[in-house]
């Protein structure tokens, strides 16, 4: 039988448990984007704590990218020593780390799916390559593409919101094909054995249906190419209103679900996860592999070493 606390391997990649603590934006780098020690804290406090993997928080990958006050820069092989910092914190404490990267905005501006040109989008493929090989070179284990929560990668999927009519709009497997050129770019770069994943919308929570469709298409298609995870998430996160669920926790366990009966790739469900019994019975009954966890892990990093002991007690 199943449990959060097996211990399990994703290419290579050994989790202690199945708990991830999913991406969260910490606004704590400074103005260029270098890492402070407050930055640092945090992933001390998260491996210490317990959980099986690290995903960090959001990190933008060319200087004149980043879109969010206090977000990490990864622009540069010169920040390559004090992510080793990070990374080294991690794995001295036996939990691997894998960094998320994006691109959604150029000087300052958010990109809508309509705004940039074709050259444009094109001349983002090869910087999501670099900073694959420079989260090698830095000892991440592997690295995360956000396309998700309605930024620029995630509004090109939907057809409500990408009108183009080159070939990065109209058909769905236009509307695919950069994030495809993205993975197959990033694993060109950084290697076959170099933990490569996604991290993409079910739903907008906005009614529209085709963002489902979408995401089941790309997930399949991500999967012939041999990602490594894929996590399944929501809206401009899980939290926002406009969607009835029907349930409390987990609430987007049943497109999770429908998503990794498709594919033999790991899926991980983010998403008010937030009771271990809630969790392992997802695990037990569906094709669900993993948990990734944001805001009980900002109040409380040991959370995951807290419920191990609960678990140990009980058996």
């Amino acid at each position: 039988m199943k449990t959060l606390f097996d211990e399990t391997r994703i290419n290579g990649i050994k989790l202690k448990n199945r708990l991830i603590r999913s991406a969260t934006h910490e606004g704590l780098a400074d103005k260029s984007g270098h890492l402070t020690d407050e930055v640092l804290k945090v992933y001390q406090d998260l491996a210490e704590g317990g959980v099986g993997l690290i995903i960090t928080g959001v990190a933008y990958i060319t200087e004149d990218s980043k879109y969010l006050h206090g977000m990490m820069g990864f622009y540069d092989d010169s920040l390559i020593p004090e992510y080793r910092k990070m990374t080294d914190v991690a794995h001295d404490n036996d939990c691997p780390i894998i960094i998320q990267l994006a691109y959604a905005a150029k000087d300052g501006e958010m990109w809508t799916a309509d705004a940039p040109s074709n050259e444009e989008i094109k001349a983002i493929v090869e910087p999501f390559g670099e900073s694959a090989l420079r989260a090698k070179r830095a000892g991440f284990d592997g690295v995360q593409i956000h396309a998700g929560h309605r930024y620029f990668l995630s509004q090109l999927l939907s057809p409500s919101k990408n009108g183009r009519q080159d070939e990065y709009g109209g058909s769905l497997e236009n509307r695919s094909r950069l994030i495809i050129e993205i993975y197959d770019e990033i694993r060109r770069r950084a290697g076959e054995d170099f933990g490569v994943f996604i991290k993409l919308n079910s739903t907008d929570l906005d009614g529209d249906d085709e963002v489902f469709t979408s995401c089941r298409y790309l997930c399949k298609q991500l999967a012939d190419r041999g990602i490594d995870g894929i996590e399944i998430s929501g809206g401009y996160g899980p939290f926002m209103p406009g969607r009835a669920f029907p349930y409390k926790e987990s609430v987007l366990r049943d497109d999770a679900v429908l998503i990794a009966k498709d594919v033999q790739v790991p899926v991980i469900l983010v998403g008010l996860n937030r009771t271990p019994a809630v969790m392992e019975e997802i695990l037990g009954t569906t094709d669900i592999e993993y948990f990734a966890i944001s805001r009980p892990l900002i109040h409380q990093p040991d959370l995951p070493n807290l419920w191990r002991e609960q678990a140990s007690q009980h058996t």
